[in-house]
């Protein structure tokens, strides 16, 4: 549907547990969190709008991915999804989750984080369709390119800091 990437800016932020908030600033402002097994999307100048979890498996991957990374929970990251890790000498790094559950796998095909010692620089959501989301997390946000093209990001993402 689109003709060139589209390009957003906010902040994403665990809030603890299993809940997440994605707050955009641009090009709409506009504020998701998932909580308690229930998504909420609030517009600007519209109502809020609820909906089950369970209604948009790729958010529960979302959700179970970052919970389980930032909780440093390496059980429940392998009870969802199939790990693969790659590093090399100079300190970059690659983690790539494959979700197990096959109706999971029809939405999100993998996500892919990019990073560098000890910190995070991309995620990646490659989606069954072959869409893809890329979020450039931390400092490195702040270089997203002004025509960001797939390959513009790969080599953004690792890139040494």
């Amino acid at each position: 549907m689109l003709d060139r990437p589209l390009v957003v800016s906010g902040e994403l932020s665990w809030l603890g547990g299993d809940r997440l908030q994605r707050r955009v600033e641009h090009p709409q402002r506009e504020t998701s969190t998932i909580a308690d097994g229930e998504v909420t999307q609030q517009r600007e100048g519209r109502s809020p709008r609820h909906f089950s979890l369970k209604r948009a498996p790729q958010l529960q991957v979302l959700l179970d991915s970052f919970v389980a990374l930032l909780g440093g929970d390496a059980a429940r990251l392998q009870q969802a999804f199939e790990v693969r890790q790659e590093g090399d000498a100079r300190g970059a790094w690659t983690l790539t989750l494959v979700p197990r559950d096959a109706r999971v796998a029809k939405t999100v095909a993998s996500i892919r984080i990019d990073g560098y010692t000890n910190a995070s620089r991309c995620m990646h959501l490659q989606e069954a369709d072959g869409d893809l989301a890329v979020d450039l997390l931390g400092p490195l946000a702040a270089r997203m390119p002004a025509e960001p093209t797939r390959e513009a990001l790969q080599a953004l993402c690792q890139s040494a800091p």
